[in-house]
């Protein structure tokens, strides 16, 4: 596969290399009906040019222990476009294959039919998103290939003159630094992307097989959370800790959420109590007492402690993801009368009974009709990253008069301010 590297290659091409495969770390398949038709108006509008590049394909070439299976060109970056290509191809098969007049068009279809079908019987997606979204990409990519004005100088264009440049790394660290270093210079990807492509590379290579079921929590929480979970609470909470400004989550704060790698780092003091504990907790999650008692800890977590780089970040980021979603949770809200009444409203957080006062505090913040206007918000992400902060320290002791607190604290900014803006709230805190 060295001869792949560094090279350009059609989409033909491209799809017509064996043993492509998408490895289950990466995220589910997310391109939607916008993405679509951005790439559909691309072919439309550049068509009469020579070339038209498509991006960057990086593939991590892993060559199997066992002889018996064969290797797999694993592709790190590019899952979207690759897979949206898949479908368009398969879309022109079934809708266009028979009516096409060119030749050279049908049998360069009729090539690509197997690659394909080879690779989606060998690909597992794991993921209900993915299924639900190549499903309804394809419903919508054979509306608009049927379509006359689809020609079929527009499917020689796609076939042969819109191209990719493929880069080939056999060591899956390389690839994902190489991922890395591509996407920090300006490439349309969140903040939270380029974290995930780091702390997988900083997996040992004793825990590969982990990586998997350690990302599937990330996985399955749509861009919107995730984005949500670090730029509004993990960062602001790190930065007001240290008494610093927390006004916008962006590609240049990433380094906060990289820290160090247990398995090579020295052992200075500083580090030590994060390696015992690292290592404690996985030993005795391993002893073969908890198939019986069942009991397991987790690893103890803290919002301003140093971060471990790989599986511990994912841990981490799965540990405050569950906490915000309580503590914002929309489910079984009561009618505004029922708030407005005296009836009795009880609710838990992190299994603590919460007193009256709390309960209206939370279930109120919820629900009341107000909540989405911009100074609201502001106000509610300092409640949030107060109580979040608080039980980081304390967890649910004396909960619920932490909650009265933080929210006496949070919206006297609120009532103190006419209108609340992100540097109102940033100098507040």
């Amino acid at each position: 596969m060295d001869n792949l590297n560094n090279q350009i290659k059609s989409v033909s091409e491209l799809l017509s290399l064996p043993h492509l495969a998408i490895p289950n770390y990466q995220r589910p398949y997310r391109w939607g009906i916008k993405n679509l038709a951005d790439l559909f108006n691309d072919i439309a509008t550049h068509q009469e040019k020579t070339a038209y590049r498509l991006g960057s394909i990086v593939f991590h070439y892993e060559k199997n222990s066992d002889e018996k299976e064969k290797a797999s060109l694993d592709i790190v970056d590019g899952q979207q476009r690759t897979l949206t290509l898949m479908l368009i191809i398969q879309a022109l098969i079934e809708e266009k294959l028979d009516k096409l007049e060119k030749y050279t068009l049908k049998q360069q279809l009729q090539k690509l039919a197997e690659p394909i079908e080879s690779f989606m019987n060998r690909q597992y997606f794991s993921s209900k998103d993915s299924e639900h979204n190549l499903r309804r990409n394809y419903l919508d990519i054979r509306r608009r290939v049927a379509r006359p004005d689809f020609t079929e100088n527009q499917i020689d264009f796609l076939l042969n003159r819109c191209q990719v440049v493929c880069f080939v790394l056999h060591d899956i660290s390389e690839a994902f630094q190489f991922f890395d270093s591509q996407n920090a210079r300006g490439r349309d990807l969140a903040p939270h992307d380029l974290l995930k492509a780091f702390h997988l590379r900083e997996f040992p290579l004793q825990e590969s097989h982990l990586k998997a079921n350690v990302v599937a929590h990330w996985e399955k929480l749509p861009d919107n959370k995730l984005s949500e979970l670090f730029a509004y609470y993990l960062y602001r909470v790190r930065q007001w800790a240290n008494g610093k400004s927390a006004r916008f989550f962006g590609k240049d704060d990433i380094h906060l959420f990289k820290g160090i790698n247990i398995e090579q780092i020295d052992r200075f003091p500083y580090v030590e109590s994060l390696r015992l504990a690292h290592h404690f907790v996985d030993d005795y999650n391993a002893q073969y007492q908890r198939k019986i008692d069942s009991n397991r800890i987790d690893f103890p977590f803290s919002l301003n402690q140093m971060i471990i780089n790989g599986r511990r970040f994912f841990e981490m980021a799965e540990h405050y993801q569950k906490q915000v979603a309580a503590i914002v949770a929309e489910e079984s809200k009561p009618k505004e009368s029922e708030i407005a009444s005296d009836k009795k409203i009880e609710i838990r957080l992190l299994g603590e009974l919460l007193t009256q006062i709390a309960s209206r505090i939370l279930i109120t913040l919820n629900s009341y009709t107000r909540k989405h206007r911009t100074g609201d918000k502001y106000i509610r992400s300092m409640f949030d990253c107060a109580l979040i902060f608080y039980i980081d320290k304390f967890g649910s002791h004396e909960l619920s008069m932490a909650i009265e607190r933080c929210f006496i604290w949070a919206y006297q900014c609120r009532i103190q301010y006419k209108a609340v803006q992100l540097a109102t709230m940033d100098n507040y805190v």
